[in-house]
């Protein structure tokens, strides 16, 4: 793979990042250690930094040679996840409880290995924000840094995100034009039922056999409302009800997760699940509260800019290694909400071989460390491409 020589040069470098941050994760919105280790390292090879945006983020500002006024936005995602590690590697966690295993460490240490190349080399035209992003993992801190300014601070013609992906081959790139994972959301419905002694239902309302029909009516949503060819899940995920065998409880409570790859199947979910349990408390004569709460919007690549991710990669990774119609994916991603402020691209880098071939949130689960020069080269071809030199 046509990897850049200089690049290849501080591999071992970025190895020595990426294992530094994966053996002190942390959390959303906690990322103090990791962000001063960003922003030193940038000032160090002479790039203008911002701290603090969106809480715990950094952006480094890099011009090239030359006047012109393109700018392109880099980002990589720098939280770890609230589970135990369980390997036992000498970069294994030393924090309890916390661990990269998104491969976020690998993420950051990709962009750091590109921004020192490009910091060296100024070999293009232009401007490069690079964006190190807090609290991805459920935090929202895509969202929080564009509505702290990160757009109108740091302008950007397109801005463009990857992840590891260990189900695909090592140095493989997926992507696809328009949606390419789904929206998140939750919604939580309380059903106020009569409780009373288990041994006389008769004189209760019993709220656990309401969510139990509550339950069946939701899955009906998908099977029968979503268009066949549009894509949606609603899986309920927790049933709460009950203190005693001998007890009918007064309240049940169940709770969902909601996916959806376009804005209209996402708005149907909403007001059928509405529509739903107005229509199974009316039936039963019980009230039910629900509250919907919307996360993730769905990330939707815009069709210039992924085809400019694919050019690069191709000369990175090889044509024949890079599929433009990946399969979409129900898991979310807070990249949507800077592709809703910005033109931009969302792809995936394969990072699977025969020893790393665990999932994301695995306890088990380690950044394959030979894709760090591939992945800081892939951003140095984008850069170089997008804003030659004249």
């Amino acid at each position: 793979m046509p990897v850049y020589n200089r690049i290849a040069e501080i591999h071992e470098d970025m190895q020595v990042w990426r294992r530094d941050i994966h053996q002190h994760p942390e959390l959303c919105f906690e990322e103090q250690r990791t962000a001063e280790i960003v922003a030193e390292k940038l000032r160090s090879w002479g790039i203008e930094v911002h701290e603090g945006i969106g809480v715990t983020g950094v952006v480094g500002v890099l011009k090239g040679q030359g006047k012109s006024t393109k700018t392109i936005g880099i980002r990589a995602d720098m939280d770890a996840l609230p589970m135990q590690e369980l390997n036992d590697f000498d970069h294994k966690s030393v924090i309890d409880g916390k661990m990269h295993a998104c491969g976020h460490d690998g993420h950051t240490a990709i962009l750091l290995g590109a921004a020192k190349y490009l910091s060296e080399t100024r070999n293009f035209d232009g401007t490069v924000h690079f964006i190190f992003q807090p609290a991805e993992e459920g935090g929202g801190g895509g969202d929080v840094m564009v509505k702290d300014g990160l757009f109108k601070r740091f302008p950007c013609d397109g801005v463009y995100g990857l992840h590891n992906q260990p189900s695909m081959p090592r140095g493989s790139f997926n992507v696809r034009t328009g949606p390419i994972m789904a929206s998140a959301d939750t919604a939580t419905m309380i059903i106020h039922g009569k409780g009373g002694h288990a041994a006389y239902p008769h004189l209760t309302i019993d709220p656990v056999a309401v969510g139990v029909q509550l339950y069946s009516a939701l899955q009906t949503i998908v099977a029968r409302n979503v268009g066949p060819v549009d894509n949606a899940v609603v899986s309920v995920t927790m049933f709460e009800a009950g203190t005693g065998s001998n007890i009918i409880p007064h309240e049940a409570k169940l709770t969902a997760s909601i996916r959806a790859m376009t804005a209209q199947v996402r708005d149907l979910i909403e007001g059928r699940i509405k529509e739903i349990c107005a229509g199974v408390a009316a039936t039963h004569g019980v009230k039910i509260n629900d509250d919907y709460q919307r996360g993730y919007p769905s990330t939707v690549n815009h069709e210039k800019e992924t085809y400019i991710a694919a050019k690069a990669a191709a000369e990175v990774v090889g044509a024949d290694n890079v599929n433009m119609e990946t399969p979409i994916r129900m898991g979310s991603e807070d990249f949507s909400f800077m592709l809703e402020a910005c033109p931009g691209c969302y792809f995936f880098l394969g990072t699977n071989d025969e020893t790393h071939c665990h999932s994301v949130h695995h306890p088990e689960y380690d950044f394959n460390d030979d894709v760090l020069s591939i992945g800081a080269s892939l951003w140095a071809k984008l850069v170089e491409q997008q804003m030659p030199r004249k």
